[in-house]
């Protein structure tokens, strides 16, 4: 029992969260209160249905059955929602940094008091596996804690004194925000856009994906537990050619904060113009793992193996092109197809399963496509092992490798966003780096090498917005989040975040001591 409490800890899991059929029963009463009324918008505090009384229907990943019936807002709710940020905005942003520091803070703490909630909900309307959301609430605390403790620098500058003035900058918030929030992990990646733009002084609109938008709910009961004043979070959920272009297109919304694919990030830009919206885009990957000779191959086969399959592969970083040395391409790939086929697919709420249903059926069929194109391009498809008690009405698929592909097939150059891994080999550095950049995408690289020169180089070379050497993906809160090319516009963490959310002011003083043309005398 204690090595099995040991594993448990070890694969993030919750005290509440290690077992199944606690689990289950947990879902079952967390998911009641949503099935027995419809989800409702959060608008100036009060839960407010869609003003045309329409609703759309929130199914189960796991077995399609029926979870509840959401509120489909309109222009009218996002309006709705604009006018309530807009009146608590000067409240909000005129309250000190500290005050702000001290709801943010307890903001966290009402999270972690939720956590297990938070973890079964996101687990069951997702089909994320709990081994990875049991950490979904802790991730979210941790991201209010980090920017709640840089609420008072936030409108802190810069003193740029020259010979006859002294210049000091200062910041101030944008006003209120619209965030738009992705399917995947949406409860942290909720809190890694609302919790700057709170602590920056901004009011917020956000619009969660339809196809997961249970766990914004719980965000938003939380803050307003934690003192957050009304109207200072909103939230109006509805489909993104309706509420989501509303929201991007009212003028009082000063900026959008968007997490989502590239092709709707380019509609949300054009359809900000008209207002001269700011905005900040995390858009897709096809991020490159590159594995040279050199490399530690225990290391570089774990990290390979969980970027792909965690998380569903359903994840902006996720390393989906594996680039391997000619050298070792085939021992390498021989091994992941090994590791491909004993990762286990299961019920999301067991704390053995790795890989669970995908989000919805029509991203289930999407990744599932791409092993005829594999097929039909020359590839070779390597399926790991189906869950054989998976419900039939369920977004169940496998875990898969595909070799014997080229850099410009679709495999290699479209984002699939699922547990599919493509790998493609390469005869040397100066190889690895054109194949690696080779793509419309540029969010993410890893490397993996023990030549500290090369890992430099490579590096550099990169056309990518964040790279990691000799490691998988792990977060620095302070650390510029972000891609190039079609992978976005932007960057998150740290100080990066405030820039988003805030105007930059300069101020000059004159140390009369300059010279003043003088005209007309």
């Amino acid at each position: 029992m204690a090595a099995d409490a040991q594993a448990r800890r070890h694969a993030g899991l919750l005290p509440q969260t290690a077992d199944f059929a606690a689990n289950l029963e947990a879902s079952r009463r967390h998911l009641a209160r949503f099935a027995a009324a419809p989800t409702l918008h959060l608008i100036g505090g009060v839960p407010t249905a869609s003003a045309s009384g329409e609703t759309f229907s929130n199914q189960s990943p796991i077995d399609g059955t029926h979870l509840g019936e959401v509120a489909a807002g309109d222009a009218a709710d996002v309006a709705a929602a604009a006018s309530a940020a807009q009146d608590a905005f000067e409240e909000w942003s005129a309250k000190s940094g500290e005050q702000r520091k001290r709801i943010l803070h307890t903001v966290a703490d009402v999270i972690m008091a939720r956590a297990d909630e938070i973890a079964i909900v996101e687990s069951a309307d997702t089909g994320q596996t709990i081994r990875f959301m049991s950490s979904a609430a802790v991730r979210g605390a941790e991201n209010f804690r980090f920017f709640a403790d840089r609420a008072p620098a936030a409108s802190d500058g810069l003193a740029l004194p020259s010979e006859h003035h002294l210049n000091y900058t200062s910041r101030r918030a944008i006003g209120p925000v619209g965030v738009i929030t992705p399917w995947n992990t949406p409860f942290m990646l909720s809190t890694w856009k609302i919790a700057p733009a709170l602590a920056a002084g901004c009011t917020v609109v956000h619009k969660p994906a339809e196809w997961s938008p249970l766990t914004a709910n719980l965000l938003a009961e939380a803050a307003a537990d934690a003192g957050l004043p009304a109207g200072v979070l909103n939230v109006v959920h509805g489909f993104g050619e309706t509420a989501g272009r509303a929201l991007t297109e009212h003028p009082d919304i000063k900026a959008i904060a968007f997490v989502g694919e590239s092709a709707t990030g380019s509609a949300i830009q054009a359809q900000g113009a008209p207002t001269l919206k700011r905005v900040h885009f995390e858009l897709g990957g096809k991020n490159p793992v590159i594995v040279f000779d050199d490399a530690d191959m225990e290391r570089a086969l774990d990290a390979v193996v969980f970027m792909i399959y965690s998380l569903n592969g359903e994840r902006c970083t996720s390393s989906s092109r594996l680039l391997v040395q000619e050298s070792i391409h085939d021992e390498f790939c021989a091994r992941v197809a090994e590791r491909t086929r004993a990762v286990p697919v299961g019920h999301p709420l067991d704390p053995d399963a790795v890989i669970g249903p995908l989000i919805h059926p029509r991203h289930c069929e999407k990744v599932r496509s791409y092993m005829d194109i594999a097929r039909a391009e020359g590839a070779i498809v390597v399926e790991g092992t189906p869950w054989a008690d998976a419900p039939r009405d369920g977004n169940w698929t496998v875990p898969t490798l595909i070799t014997g592909a080229s850099p410009r097939m679709r495999i290699a150059q479209e984002e699939i966003f699922g547990p599919v891994l493509t790998a493609v080999p390469f005869s040397g550095e100066a190889d690895a780096i054109k194949i690696a950049n080779d793509t419309d995408y540029g969010l993410a690289a890893y490397i993996w090498t023990s030549e500290i020169g090369r890992a430099h180089r490579v590096a550099q070379a990169l056309d990518a917005g964040m790279i990691w050497v000799n490691s998988q993906n792990v977060r620095h809160l302070p650390t510029p989040f972000g891609g190039t090319k079609a992978s976005g516009i932007g960057r998150d963490g740290g100080d990066w975040s405030f820039d988003f959310y805030m105007e930059t002011k300069n101020t000059s003083i004159a140390l009369d001591t300059h010279h003043i043309a003088r005209l007309g005398v």
